[in-house]
């Protein structure tokens, strides 16, 4: 495959992989044993717990997503750091305003903690 094709396959592969994203919100949590899925076997701190709307009876236990910030949801100026993380659901959220609430290390590495709440899309 010569240059030109390879780097035009790379742009398709990109724009598919955004095109399949959802868009979200985030939270982050701290206390993360015991969990809705696993009770009290941790599973490290790339985690998340699943909002009501994702949670899915449970459905989503064990399940990795790759998320992204997208934006702030308050008046924390541009609080992405443009990383994106992978993160196992461990847990639900019942009632929380987040599709995911990750742990405070993942939302540390996506966005600027302080800003509490931001946007993200996700995908399995």
């Amino acid at each position: 495959m010569d240059k030109t094709t390879q780097i035009f396959v790379g742009i398709i592969a990109c724009l598919v992989s955004v095109a399949s994203a959802t868009p979200g919100i985030a939270t982050y949590y701290e206390n993360y044993v015991p969990s809705a899925c696993f009770g009290n076997v941790g599973k490290g701190n790339m985690i998340g717990a699943a909002g009501d709307a994702l949670w899915n009876s449970s459905a989503v236990c064990g399940k990795n997503f790759i998320v992204i910030c997208t934006g702030a949801r308050n008046a924390v100026p541009h609080p992405c750091t443009g990383k994106s993380v992978t993160v196992m659901i461990v847990d639900h959220c019942p009632g929380c305003p987040s599709t995911i609430d990750l742990s405070k290390e993942v939302f540390t590495l996506i966005a600027d903690p302080v800003a509490g709440i931001i946007n993200i899309d996700y995908q399995q």
